[in-house]
């Protein structure tokens, strides 16, 4: 309806340019709305306020105008000029009924664009590092990309959801330590854990994994493997240090286990938090298409493609032994080292060559979903693409707040090292996966989102989810009433009949259906999951007032199969929008 106003009006300057009653030239950017108000009408143009200040005449007189030259369309009922000069658009009741008519004809599309109409998207969100289960924090960035793929997959456009493994680095490195040393521990020794390593309880069952496989043959005496090794922090407070003593913990477990033994302990671990991980994400309803080894990078030649072309751009240089990119040249705050003096390439390098590597797979647009305390990554990034040839533009970076969950008053603490969170599967065990999927994305993603557990668990209509899944059950017990009265539902009979349909609450629930493809279009646009979410809870208060004030299973066969096809249509746009967040639409509660 919205883009049709806008055609409409579009005509009408059309006419007034020709007849010169407007000038030529202009070309006014205006916007339409939703009024606040039901008698301002269905939308409101601001077209006469953005002209008068172009032509200098009064907008009341410019909004004449431009009515006068309106088009007639059987979608609009009338038009009146409101305020200092806005335009009220009021949908006709032959609109309102197509919308109807619209959803019962393709219920499992309606307000979707044809598949590949637009462009190409690759979207990259989660990718935590494979050291250890996801937690709350991971799980507003896995709600948030898996809403916005499905949402611009509904508005046309061609969606790859992707997982950046990050297996090739030194957190793995620390992850495969602190697997020996626990395995060591099962094997009866008793070594010391270093304050850098992995604490939490899943390290243990990954030992024992070790452990089943291998038994005790990548077992060495603890004296020998912390011999000479520089002191932790906690050791020596004043001259210790947790870095170089881990540092130095890896080295001296490559040196004893040998390759195959240090495989043994890394690959166990990688593949043991993959899969734990993969599940988790599939239980919470979130499926890639693809999920990338930082390893690739180095055996498909991607990483020494990405430094070679930056080298040929003129924007590597060599200073202390290492190679830096002049990404401060491009935007950047500082310069990035992408090899180091010792020849091994940098997490930042992989970066580059990840992103050569995306630009060359998708040829629309990159959406890099982050963290917001991944921020720095922006400049670097724009930086990396401009080095490589490429337009930063394609690049679009998407920064998830933190969310802080509340177990009554408490604020429940999150660190992975010390092993003291609570995972994305104990929250979706506690609150189940629907009620944790819509809150995640209730809130604006660049806002902090407060995770109130009660609220999330309770059954009742202050809990948004269960409010309009509520509604979409209460639907569905409609129909189930039909046989037990000795009744049933025609289709044909209900949309013949749905001029019968002009109670208020029946004409709010179908102009609430009309702007469903605007509101995707708009989500899509913005990238804010939050707009579906609104909408739903908005139109199943809606459905809510209207099953308290007229009934619908009534004697009359015409007016009963119409509010039949009503409600039908209502339920299926609930299902429609909770499917694009990934929330279920259960038939009974």
């Amino acid at each position: 309806m919205r883009a049709h106003i806008e055609e409409l009006i579009n005509q009408a300057l059309g006419y007034l340019k020709r007849s010169d009653e407007l000038p030529r030239d202009i070309d006014p950017a205006f916007q339409i709305d939703y009024p606040r108000e039901r008698e301002h009408g269905d939308y409101a143009c601001n077209i006469a306020l953005v002209l008068a200040r172009a032509v200098g005449r009064k907008p009341r007189d410019i909004a004449a105008m431009i009515v006068d030259r309106l088009p007639a369309s059987k979608r609009v009922e009338k038009v009146e000029i409101a305020g200092p000069g806005f335009l009220n658009f009021f949908a006709s009741d032959h609109h309102l009924r197509s919308v109807v008519r619209e959803v019962l004809g393709d219920p499992g599309h309606y307000g979707h664009q044809p598949a590949g109409a637009r462009e190409d998207v690759l979207a990259e969100f989660v990718s935590a590092n494979p050291t250890g289960p996801l937690h709350v924090g991971h799980g507003r960035g896995a709600a948030y990309g898996a809403s916005v793929s499905s949402i611009l997959e509904a508005a046309g456009h061609r969606v790859q959801r992707e997982y950046y493994i990050n297996d090739h680095g030194r957190q793995m490195d620390i992850l495969a330590v602190s697997v020996w040393l626990r395995y060591l521990e099962l094997c009866g020794d008793n070594p010391r854990f270093p304050d850098n390593g992995y604490r939490g309880d899943y390290i243990y069952e990954i030992a024992r994994s070790v452990r089943s496989r291998h038994g005790d043959d990548l077992r060495h005496p603890v004296r020998v493997v912390f011999e000479d090794l520089p002191p932790d922090a906690s050791q020596d407070p004043e001259h210790g240090d947790k870095e170089s003593h881990i540092d130095a913990l890896v080295a001296r477990a490559r040196e004893l286990l040998g390759d195959s033994g240090y495989e043994a302990c890394f690959q166990t671990a990688l593949q043991v938090m993959l899969e734990d991980i993969r599940e988790d994400l599939e239980e919470f309803g979130v499926v890639f298409d693809r999920w990338f080894s930082e390893r690739e990078l180095e055996s498909s030649g991607a990483l020494e493609r990405a430094l070679e072309r930056l080298e040929r751009g003129g924007w590597i240089y060599t200073e202390n032994g290492a190679r830096w990119f002049k990404s401060s040249e491009l935007g950047d705050d500082k310069d990035r080292v992408v090899v180091r003096e010792n020849g091994r390439t940098t997490y930042f390098a992989s970066d580059v060559a990840y992103l050569l590597n995306k630009l060359e797979r998708c040829p629309g647009t990159l959406i890099y979903i982050f963290g917001a305390d991944h921020h720095g990554y922006v400049p670097r990034l724009k930086a990396a693409a401009r080095g490589l040839g490429e337009d930063p533009e394609r690049l679009e970076f998407q920064l998830v707040q933190f969310a802080v969950l509340y177990r009554g008053s408490q604020k429940v603490q999150m660190s992975t090292r010390s092993g003291q969170f609570t995972t994305l599967r104990e929250l979706r065990d506690e609150v189940g996966t629907d009620a944790a999927r819509y809150f995640y994305i209730m809130r604006s993603h660049d806002q902090h989102l407060d995770f109130d557990l009660e609220l999330a668990k309770s059954r009742a209509n202050e809990n948004p989810v269960f409010y309009i899944q509520y509604a979409h059950a209460r639907i569905h017990s409609i129909f189930r009433q039909l046989d037990g009265r000795g009744m049933k539902h025609n289709q044909a009979i209900g949309d013949a009949a749905l001029k019968r349909l002009g109670e208020e609450h029946e004409r709010a629930l179908m102009q609430a259906m009309g702007r469903w493809q605007e509101i995707i279009e708009s989500a899509a646009r913005r990238r804010s999951p939050h707009d579906i979410a609104h909408y739903l809870h908005h139109l199943a208060g809606l459905f809510h007032a209207y099953y308290n004030a007229a009934p619908v299973l009534v004697d009359d066969d015409d007016l009963r199969n119409a509010r039949l096809n009503l409600v039908l249509a209502v339920g299926h746009v609930l299902a429609g929008g909770l499917k694009l967040i990934g929330v279920n639409a259960p038939e009974q509660m």
